[in-house]
């Protein structure tokens, strides 16, 4: 699944590729969430090659939740 979050102040989004499983997509929401309900000062995730991103909490835009790999789609047309 792909997840990007923007960071006010600049021009370039996180761009992160968590693992499409259940679990993991529902600990990337619970911790998105909590975060944006000021439970936490940084929101802290993990991509699928296990690298670790922090985020100012104070300084998310915006957090997109996209398709899963597989869905996506190039090119012109239906």
């Amino acid at each position: 699944m792909d997840l990007r979050i923007g960071v006010t102040h600049s021009a370039r989004d996180i761009s992160l590729e968590i693992d499409n499983d259940e679990k993991s997509r529902n600990a990337a929401h619970k911790a998105v969430e909590e975060a944006l309900a000021g439970k936490v000062e940084v929101l802290w995730l993990k991509d699928k090659r296990g690298r670790e991103v922090a985020v100012p909490v104070a300084k998310i835009a915006f957090v997109e939740f996209g398709a899963p790999d597989g869905e996506r789609r190039l090119g012109f047309g239906a």
